[in-house]
């Protein structure tokens, strides 16, 4: 198997915000009632859409381009809840400083969202290369 660069970086952004989502989810004192499903399921969700979009799993190397516009759509939909929820709601609304224990984990985590957009929009697969991972599978022809 080879990685491209654009792979790796793919890999790392996607990982990297998925461990910040379960970190927070855990933490104590941002949730002291207990876990926060909702950081749960977002880290859930990278680490999910990231196995789909890398591994060399057929069914989902014939829906790459969906896979990637799911993690493109996903990517979006956690950047705008986090600018709704915490930049909104918490930091003008209700006069939070913007860089406290909240912003431990979001900030990183929108930088390399950002970062995996950018990475996602300038993909183009070449024909027969999955994300630069060697294919090793051929959809068979009808018999004659």
């Amino acid at each position: 198997m080879k990685f491209t660069s654009r792979q790796v970086g793919i890999t790392l952004t996607s990982v990297i915000t998925a461990t910040l989502h379960l970190m927070a989810a855990f933490d104590t004192v941002l949730f002291p009632a207990g876990l926060d499903p909702l950081f749960i399921l977002n880290g859930i969700g990278f680490l999910g859409l990231l196995g789909a979009f890398s591994l060399p799993i057929p069914f989902f190397q014939t829906r790459h381009k969906m896979v990637r516009w799911a993690l493109i759509g996903f990517s979006i939909l956690t950047i705008l809840a986090w600018i709704f929820i915490w930049v909104i709601q918490y930091v003008i609304i209700q006069g939070v400083p913007f860089f406290s224990r909240d912003s431990w984990y979001g900030v990183p985590a929108k930088i390399a969202e950002v970062i995996l957009l950018a990475l996602l929009l300038t993909d183009q697969p070449q024909a027969g290369i999955h994300q630069g991972l060697d294919l090793h599978y051929q959809k068979s022809s009808p018999p004659k």
